[in-house]
């Protein structure tokens, strides 16, 4: 249990971040506690398990990845320990090999879309957007990057350094200057967080503002996600929860004490209306925005929203 506490507390104070990291951290952790689990009875296995998942899902509640990771990875039909325990650590090696494999897929296929001496536009520190990004980049196409610096975590700074490892020229900018920009971009491609059942996007805090600011310029506007990024639990009519994180990540409470009439608000998301995306790039394909309940019946299963 210490272990799936430490992965919890990682996830929790964003050690780990980005979607993906988060839902690979979610599967290792729920296969080594599943594997590592000493009971004798069917039924205390079970509850043991079933607490344990909800712990972890509960670190991160708007990073769908999370609870979709931990709710294939410690699916079990059989009624007895052992064999329970075996078909956790399958299901869940499996899930963390078909996610590194994702983002090599999302990026040879979101490559093919990008054109020489394209200029791009991104957000936050997505991997999957990363990837189509440097797999053009690798297979010799003429690119550029501006990256916002996403506040108030500034996840732009390790996007901005990722992408230098691999020379790629890129402009870091303030997140309010989205619009200033748009006018030199040829693209726009971030990652998710979640993806609804009508296809809406929940990503970073800032991203309906480059999808607003895209549409209007009419740039196109690319989303790069794994397709256990997307959220059954939409599907049978359960809301996306936005998390809003402490307000110390944005100012210093000593800086406002004193002021009894100011509130401080930290939304760590927010959505992004389906009309203003173009395409999403996932691991099976480019699908528009209203494949996003295929998807789910097909790739998900309705089962996973009903947990």
């Amino acid at each position: 249990m210490q272990k799936v506490q430490e992965t919890a507390e990682k996830i929790r104070t964003m050690e780990i971040r980005g979607a993906g990291r988060i839902a690979k951290a979610a599967a290792e952790a729920i296969r080594d506690y599943a594997a590592g689990l000493d009971v004798a009875s069917m039924e205390e296995f079970s509850a043991r398990i079933k607490e344990v998942s909800n712990y972890l899902i509960s670190t991160r509640p708007t990073a769908v990845s999370l609870p979709n990771a931990v709710k294939l990875s410690s699916k079990y039909s059989s009624a007895n320990v052992e064999e329970a325990r075996q078909e956790i650590i399958k299901n869940a090696n499996l899930f963390i090999e078909r996610a590194d494999r994702a983002l090599e897929k999302i990026g040879k296929i979101g490559s093919r879309r990008i054109r020489d001496g394209d200029v791009i536009m991104t957000h936050c520190n997505s991997h999957a957007a990363l990837s189509i990004i440097t797999t053009a980049f690798e297979a010799g196409k003429d690119i550029s990057v501006i990256a916002t610096e996403s506040r108030p975590r500034r996840q732009g700074l390790l996007t901005i350094r990722h992408l230098n490892g691999f020379g790629i020229p890129t402009t870091l900018i303030v997140d309010s200057a989205v619009r200033y920009y748009m006018k030199d971009v040829d693209k726009v491609i971030v990652g998710a967080d979640a993806i609804a059942a009508n296809g809406a996007l929940v990503n970073k805090i800032g991203t309906s503002q480059l999808a607003l600011a895209a549409h209007e310029a009419r740039k196109s506007f690319m989303v790069a996600a794994e397709t256990f990024k997307f959220s059954p639990s939409t599907i049978v009519g359960n809301p996306i929860e936005i998390e809003e994180r402490a307000s110390d990540e944005i100012v210093d409470p000593a800086l406002i004490s004193d002021l009894a009439h100011v509130q401080v608000r930290n939304p760590a998301f927010d959505f992004t209306p389906a009309e203003y995306i173009d395409m999403i790039v996932t691991d099976i394909g480019i699908i528009p925005p209203a494949m996003a309940y295929t998807v789910i019946k097909e790739h998900l299963g309705w089962e996973l929203g009903e947990i």
